[in-house]
């Protein structure tokens, strides 16, 4: 069998025409495309992987401003709660300070009324315990109350000769006032005494309708004086510890 060169050289010949024409026509525009196609995939990889980055920084400055806003919330919400608490605190001091003041002027008032009512027991006080002495004396001894003062005082000018002879000093004019005029029997014996014990010292006697009943004695820088406000001071502390808590008053028998 023999070989027919011209037909195998045909045959390659048209072999690499086709090969020329598959790569010119068919493989390049594949490989153009496949490259195209590589080259827009790696672009959008790159697109989407700054887009991944963006959304990140995003991500990111969105929380950071998120956390800022939470934070400014707390401090804002810290702030109105130390605002309502110091409007509180303002507020309670100042009903406190009302109250205290309230109470205060309730205090003050009391004590006023204390006061007046204290003054009025003391007038009262001495009216009624001048009467009764007056008519216990004239009742059951036919003494008037000057009388038995004037006695009264006498005893004292005797028990306190010392400390009114120191403080007479120069004094000639031993002064007795009373609040009514005393009888003429009551001068008569305070005006012995001081003879007695001053024998160069006259009595005067004169009356102050602004002083409490009773006599008062005045030599020098000394005075000796027996008047109802005593007895009222002693009424005072014995109605204070009468009308005292956990005080129990005893029922007095009636008579029959």
């Amino acid at each position: 069998m023999s070989i027919d060169w011209i037909t195998v050289a045909a045959q390659i010949a048209n072999f690499l025409v086709l090969v020329w024409l598959l790569k010119r026509f068919l493989y390049r525009p594949i490989l153009d495309g496949i490259d195209a196609r590589e080259t827009e995939i790696t672009t959008r990889m790159q697109e989407a992987a700054v887009a991944k980055d963006e959304a990140a920084r995003t991500k990111a400055e969105y929380k950071g401003r998120l956390e800022k806003l939470a934070a400014e919330r707390q401090e804002a919400v810290a702030a109105a709660r130390q605002a309502a608490e110091a409007e509180r605190d303002a507020l309670l001091a100042e009903a406190r300070s009302r109250i205290d003041q309230e109470h205060r002027s309730l205090r003050t008032h009391l004590e006023e009324e204390t006061t007046r009512f204290t003054a009025q027991m003391h007038g009262a006080g001495a009216e009624a315990l001048l009467a009764l002495t007056r008519k216990a004396l004239e009742d059951l001894a036919d003494e008037t109350l000057e009388a038995r003062m004037a006695r009264h005082l006498a005893r004292k000018i005797k028990t306190l000769a010392g400390d009114l002879r120191r403080a007479r000093g120069q004094t000639a004019e031993a002064v007795v006032t009373s609040r009514e005029d005393l009888p003429l029997d009551a001068r008569d014996a305070i005006a012995a005494e001081l003879k007695a014990v001053f024998p160069d010292v006259d009595a005067a006697f004169r009356t102050d309708a602004a002083q409490a009943p009773g006599l008062v004695l005045r030599i020098g820088g000394g005075q000796v004086a027996w008047t109802v406000d005593s007895y009222i001071d002693g009424l005072e502390a014995l109605i204070q510890d009468k009308l005292a808590p956990g005080h129990k008053v005893k029922a007095q028998p009636h008579e029959q």
